[in-house]
């Protein structure tokens, strides 16, 4: 059977975000434990994530995120999660009078069905960082 030759693209673009800043540590390497699920592809068609970002919520200690793609299924289970990528963060302060500190990682991933993406950080900070990730769904 011959593969696609036609090119895809979304059929919706998606914005995807955690709930809340997040604040708490996960030192799990394996996707387990603390998370926060920031896009969910499509149940049916799958979906496309173009870039992750990371936004400091105010005055944080440096830490790291982590990011996963999880299958679907709980992510309690290290057997459905791989480490994708990893994002330093930086050390921030709130400012009035300037911006917080924005981080960017280029991901490009298509993703199967029903896959997500999760976010961990490796140390505990005080006012978070909000994640968002930018792609579409098939």
């Amino acid at each position: 059977m011959a593969g696609n030759s036609t090119h895809i693209f979304s059929r919706v673009g998606t914005v995807g975000w955690g709930s809340s800043a997040l604040t708490a540590a996960n030192t799990a390497m394996d996707g387990t434990g603390t998370v926060l699920t920031i896009f969910a592809a499509d149940a049916t068609n799958g979906g496309y994530v173009r870039n992750l970002r990371a936004k400091a919520a105010g005055t944080n200690i440096a830490t790291v995120a982590r990011i996963f793609i999880n299958n679907g299924s709980t992510n309690a289970t290290a057997a459905n999660n791989i480490l994708i990528d990893e994002l330093a963060l930086p050390a921030t302060v709130a400012s009035n009078s300037a911006n917080t500190t924005t981080m960017d990682l280029p991901l490009a991933i298509a993703l199967d069905p029903g896959f997500v993406i999760n976010v961990a950080i490796g140390t505990a900070v005080s006012a978070g960082w909000y994640f968002s990730v930018f792609g579409g769904k098939y």
